[in-house]
């Protein structure tokens, strides 16, 4: 195909807004909307993006070059400060972009429009819990979420106060002082265990008894040989030093409270965030309505076209409602919960081996699913075995996904595992999740290191503390009492998953550097597969079995020796 000509005028005007004048392939360097509006426009013309952009967008009179550069293109004022600036010219395409939206988006309700552009928010010094519902989202979003092993949080603001979410309920509340005094008594431990716990770890586990790997060719290596190479010593030392910080915070961890502040960097679209928005205002934490209004007025500096529609929906807080009121109906007065499983799998997908192997010929052959079923379920169990290896053994790496075939087996695990380990899996969002209201009535997990540290009767005393006064809160206040609950204390959530978001996650998180709680839920959640489709055992190519104490040290090192070369090129 020729690409598009334009005469040399025509040119000089596109050039700033475009990667490519020349090519079928180019970049656009315009603002989200103008970007969005664009690609709409473009959808429903037979002309090229770039000539509906000088005939429909630019105008007549032109933009000033530079005027509508987006955040990855040349110089520019972001919208508003050029709103503010009285550069009407550079305005006039923005302008165009939000009345199309209003007409399209708005008036004719085309969904697929507000799938085309985005932004970037931070969000910062919301709680853990507030956390969790703003990384609810799945498709259209992406998170990052200050770490809980990477960062202390032991940090103190100006005032002398630890860092957690003051919730307007429970500090207008009579549960105020119970409230604060378990946050001082909680922050006040994790705060000066650390410290003790690392250097427990690193005296019951001393470098000299870690196994080393060289950084580059994985060869396992004796101290005794790493110590002959003074920088493959220095950056195992370094390495180690990391490793027992972020193992003590992985240890401590189970102290910080559901109130602890943290960070989280988002990107969704815009029709992402308009769901996320209207999740928001249907939700009763007054955290979260504050949220919603926050998101809502930075994002109508940044997109406002895209979450115009987004609000508080009469039918979300019906429906919400309505399950609660059934809940309550039909499971009101049953028993406390007597199971104690972390991983249970409630159902599965029968004729496994028939579903994948059928769905991989599908694309290959003309003929009906139905079909390919009934030839697979002719084949011997050998040859379907052998199939199905012939399938999985071309991954070379756990980041070779699986073909789609794998999708057609699916399995639901009702998880009971503490806020942490949830913490970290419920970053999965190609999967169906739902969780209960974090309580401290399953109990909660005791680390090792602590037993190992004579810290068994201080831990369970807090959490005992932090049991009795999340129940007396919860009487009142079930949704704030959420605020009490220390990430050591179990949470019951499920997850529906297919076979291939399933590898995905135990391969990834059974990764030695991965916490060890997790770790161990995900090869739990593997040995419940194997155990009900022992044909597919061997699909998780990737998936690792062991146990470490200091499994992250080969991460640090290969970290340290990437630093070091980089250094060296400076």
């Amino acid at each position: 195909m020729t690409p598009m000509t334009f005469t040399a005028e025509e040119s000089a005007r596109l050039a700033p807004h475009f990667t490519s004048l020349d090519t079928d392939v180019f970049g656009l360097r315009l603002p989200q909307e103008v970007s969005g509006a664009l690609f709409s426009r473009y959808s429903r013309t037979a002309k090229s993006l770039r000539r509906v952009f000088l005939d429909e967008f630019l105008g007549d009179e032109g933009i000033p070059k530079g005027s509508l550069s987006g955040p990855t293109g040349p110089p520019g004022l972001p919208i508003a400060a050029r709103e503010d600036s009285g550069d009407d010219a550079g305005d006039e395409a923005v302008t165009k972009a939000r009345a199309f939206y209003d007409r399209v988006l708005v008036g004719y309700g085309d969904d697929s429009v507000a799938q085309l552009g985005g932004a970037h928010v931070a969000v910062e010094r919301v709680s853990n819990v507030a956390a969790k519902m703003l990384e609810d989202g799945r498709v259209g979003m992406a998170y990052l979420e200050k770490s809980t092993r990477y960062v202390r949080f032991d940090q103190k603001d100006d005032s002398g106060s630890w860092l957690f979410h003051r919730e307007e309920k429970l500090m207008a509340s009579r549960h105020r002082e119970t409230f604060l005094g378990l946050m001082e008594a909680l922050f006040t431990a994790y705060s000066s265990w650390i410290d003790p716990v690392e250097a427990h770890v690193a005296r019951s586990l001393p470098i000299e008894m870690v196994e080393v790997r060289h950084p580059v060719s994985g060869e396992p290596l004796a101290w005794s040989e790493v110590v002959k190479n003074d920088l493959l010593r220095k950056q195992a030392e370094r390495a180690y030093r990391a490793t027992l910080r972020a193992h003590a915070c992985d240890v401590v961890r189970g102290l910080l409270p559901g109130a602890t502040l943290t960070n989280l960097g988002i990107f969704g679209s815009g029709q992402a965030y308009e769901h996320l928005l209207n999740k928001l205002h249907a939700q009763e934490l007054a955290e979260g309505q504050a949220l919603a209004l926050s998101l809502r007025r930075e994002l109508d500096l940044l997109i406002p076209s895209f979450v115009k529609r987004a609000g508080r929906r009469a039918s979300l807080v019906a429906r919400d409602a309505a399950a609660r009121d059934l809940a309550v109906r039909w499971a009101g007065g049953s028993p406390p919960a007597v199971e104690s499983r972390e991983v249970t799998l409630v159902d599965h997908d029968a004729g496994a081996e028939e579903r994948i192997l059928a769905a991989s010929l599908y694309p290959h052959t003309s003929l009906p699913m139905q079909a390919l079923r009934e030839l697979v379920r002719g084949k011997s169990p050998e040859d379907r075995a052998e199939a199905l290896t012939s399938l999985v053994a071309v991954r070379e790496t756990r980041r070779d996904k699986l073909a789609r075939a794998f999708e057609n087996v699916s399995y639901t695990f009702d998880l009971l595992v503490n806020f942490g380990i949830y913490r970290d899996l419920q970053r999965h969002r190609v999967l169906t999740q739902e969780r209960q209201l974090f309580t401290c009535e399953h109990g909660w997990d005791t680390p090792p290191e602590i037993k190992e540290c004579g810290l068994s009767s201080h831990w369970l005393s807090l959490l005992g503390r932090a049991a009795d006064a999340h129940a007396t809160v919860a009487k009142e206040m079930p949704l704030e009492a959420q605020y009490l609950v220390p990430f050591a204390a179990r949470v019951r959530w499920y997850v529906t998953l297919n076979l291939r978001e399933a590898v995905h996650l135990v391969e990834l998180r059974s990764m030695p550097q991965g916490h060890p709680d997790y770790r161990r839920v995900v090869q739990t959640m593997w040995s419940e597969i194997e155990r009900v489709h022992p044909a597919l055992a061997g699909v998780a190519r990737f998936l690792n079995r062991d146990t470490y104490r200091l499994g992250r040290l080969q991460s640090e090192l290969r970290s340290e020796h990437k630093r070091a070369a980089w250094g060296s090129m400076e």
